[in-house]
This record gives C-alpha cells, sequence and structure tokens, in this order.
C-alpha cells in the first residue's frame, strides 16, 4: 500500500462526511449573505 492509502482522514472516517459539511457550510454562507442583502438594502 501507499502512505497516501494508509493516512487516516482526521475528525471524520469518511470523505462524504467532509463533502456534506463543505456543502452545509457554503449554504450557511449562501443564506448569511441573502438575509444581509436584504436587511441593509
Amino acid at each position: 500500500m501507499s502512505p497516501i492509502q494508509q493516512e487516516k482522514i482526521p475528525v471524520f472516517k469518511k470523505w462524504r462526511y467532509w463533502y456534506w459539511l463543505v456543502i452545509g457550510f457554503l449554504l450557511l454562507l449562501m443564506v448569511l449573505f441573502y438575509l444581509f442583502t436584504k436587511h441593509f438594502a
């Protein structure tokens, strides 16, 4: 096995959880920017 395959991913065991975390974070930013623009319009 190569060293890359033996390397453990920190925090989450599967990459799928990282993808969901990033997607959720981006959606949160989109909602926050939308609310800020509505508030200061």
